[in-house]
């Protein structure tokens, strides 16, 4: 029963997975941020832009 408790015990202090969560959710919230930036943005501004930029390689 020691051996249970104390690998328990360590197991419970161990907080790397943890700050690999976080990593990942900052990350997703800053793809979400860009996400909505280009979403606002796209409707209009980036579409021209990028046809611009295609036409200018097509021609």
């Amino acid at each position: 029963m020691g051996r249970l408790t104390e690998f328990l015990g360590r197991f419970g202090c161990d907080d790397n997975g943890a700050t690999a969560i976080e990593y990942a959710l900052i990350a997703s919230l800053i793809a979400v941020a860009i996400s909505a930036t280009v979403w606002s943005l796209g409707n209009t501004a980036l579409t021209h832009l990028f046809q611009r930029v295609a036409d200018a390689m097509t021609g």
